[in-house]
């Protein structure tokens, strides 16, 4: 593991600063080191760690990948029946691999595989791949270099460490020897508190995330002027998030970057704390340092500028493949080594414009409309605090586009939306039918679940109200 030579180092240099910090509960260096090293020996060659956020995953963790060490991180939130499974495939992953190990905490070869990366699910088995130490000490430099990483910065990600967004932050701040902090669950009041209290300068987090905090914190007085990084992932920042978090945290740069845990970084863009954030659009700033970025269609040529199609990726940072699960079409190759997660977009003037999944592509009479472009469009719309839009089946159209809105304070009419979407949104892209939710459906990560809001409607959850069409 890239890290593990590192907080060698941090240890002898500065064994006494801050390395980790969870809910209050604090490692230094020094005691980071020996109580990893203390349980390197038990460890086995490949792993399965399932635990919740605490000082002991940070140990565990770096324990876990020691040497030539593997580990699979499993989300304890998970079924108990989908964990077993997913641990009698890793304890079977182990025989077939005979992975040589020894006992010191130090970092394998550059080249060989050390985490076990799980794509989300909670009922399905999710798929696995293998990422080796160099692809993640290319990602360090590259992420340390574009949101300006530095030694004195403290670094919250309030986040599940089973998320691979959170786990790349403890793994980034250990590289760069600087601290880390989670908690043991997201909550709004804990995470002012440790901004207030705790000298946070950094946020890494979801954007649902982020808008409650900057929300509540604007109400509540929270000051987080000693913000001076904002870094969110997992979907495109809507113009209210922005605006509310631009006016939370003043003096932040705010960050958003398009990723795949398969890919690593692919593009992004930094919002400095001068600068007005725009209204809407889907584009998601420039390739990251060492990413080549191309738009390919299905046979594997390229494409114009503004046309649309798969985001194609060459860099040194991609996975090295399935360990199981792989359909021949989650993780695609082209040319040897351009590779592709299905994820649809297009490139105009060196930016990087995200559309969303092929899966969640809408086809409504003959057009394809992504719901990404709508709930944008939707959250620029004067009294809308979120959006989430997605098909339904439709004996005309195929699929008709829905959409459901939080609004921001009072209420909101179909009208009112049907007007706010006239001049940001084509005519065969909006909605036929609105509802009013109580909350946005999201996931136990925090992003947000067309899936769930489809349900909602069919089960007429009391969460979610019809506007009419």
């Amino acid at each position: 593991m890239p890290f593990l030579n590192r907080i060698q180092r941090w240890a002898a240099e500065r064994p006494h600063d801050t390395a980790v910090v969870v809910a209050g509960r604090r490692l230094d260096w020094e005691q980071l080191r020996d109580q990893a090293a203390s349980v390197v020996a038990d460890t086995k060659s490949v792993s399965a760690l399932c635990e919740p956020n605490s000082t002991d995953f940070a140990v565990k963790f770096a324990a876990a990948v020691a040497g030539g060490r593997q580990c699979a991180v499993l989300d304890p939130a998970w079924p108990a029946a989908l964990q077993d499974d997913i641990v009698h495939r890793v304890h079977a992953s182990a025989r077939a691999a005979a992975v040589a190990t020894d006992d010191a905490l130090e970092d394998g070869p550059a080249d060989s595989p050390f985490l076990i990366g799980l794509t989300s699910g909670t009922t399905s088995v999710p798929k696995a791949f293998t990422r080796s130490r160099r692809s993640w000490q290319e990602s360090f430099e590259a992420s340390i270099e574009f949101f300006g990483l530095r030694r004195d910065d403290v670094t919250l990600a309030p986040g599940p460490l089973a998320a691979s967004l959170n786990l790349y932050a403890l793994a980034e701040c250990l590289y760069a020897g600087s601290e880390f902090q989670t908690l043991k669950a997201f909550d709004v009041g804990d995470v002012h508190a440790a901004i207030t209290h705790d000298r946070v300068t950094r946020l890494v987090l979801v954007p649902t995330m982020l808008r409650m905090l900057s929300e509540r914190g604007l109400t509540g007085c929270v000051d987080a002027s000693g913000v001076r990084t904002i870094i969110c992932a997992g979907s495109k920042l809507d113009a209210r998030t922005l605006e509310a978090a631009r006016r939370w945290a003043p003096n932040a740069t705010i960050f958003e970057y398009y990723g795949a845990s398969e890919l690593s970084f692919v593009s992004g863009a930094g919002l400095p704390a001068s600068r007005t954030p725009s209204r809407g659009g889907t584009g998601i700033g420039r390739p990251f340092p060492g990413v080549e970025v191309r738009i390919i269609d299905d046979a594997g040529s390229p494409l114009e500028d503004g046309e649309p199609g798969n985001i194609c990726v060459r860099s040194a940072m991609v996975s090295d493949g399935y360990l199981w699960g792989d359909d021949g079409q989650a993780l695609r190759a082209f040319d040897n080594d351009w590779f592709t997660v299905g994820d649809q977009g297009y490139l105009e003037a060196g930016e990087l414009h995200i559309l969303g999944r092929r899966s969640d592509m809408i086809l409504t009479a003959g057009k394809n409309v992504y719901p990404h472009e709508v709930e944008l469009a939707l959250s620029a719309v004067p009294g809308v605090a979120a959006a989430v839009a997605a098909g339904m089946p439709d004996d005309l159209r195929g699929q008709r586009v829905v959409a459901g809105v939080v609004p921001s304070h009072g209420g909101v009419t179909a009208t009112q939306l049907r007007a706010g979407l006239e001049d940001i949104l084509a005519r065969d892209k909006r909605p036929l039918q609105f509802y009013a939710l109580a909350e946005l459906p999201v996931t136990d990560r925090g992003k947000v679940s067309r899936s769930l809001f489809l349900e909602w409607i069919s089960t007429r959850d009391t969460r979610v109200r019809s506007l009419g069409s």
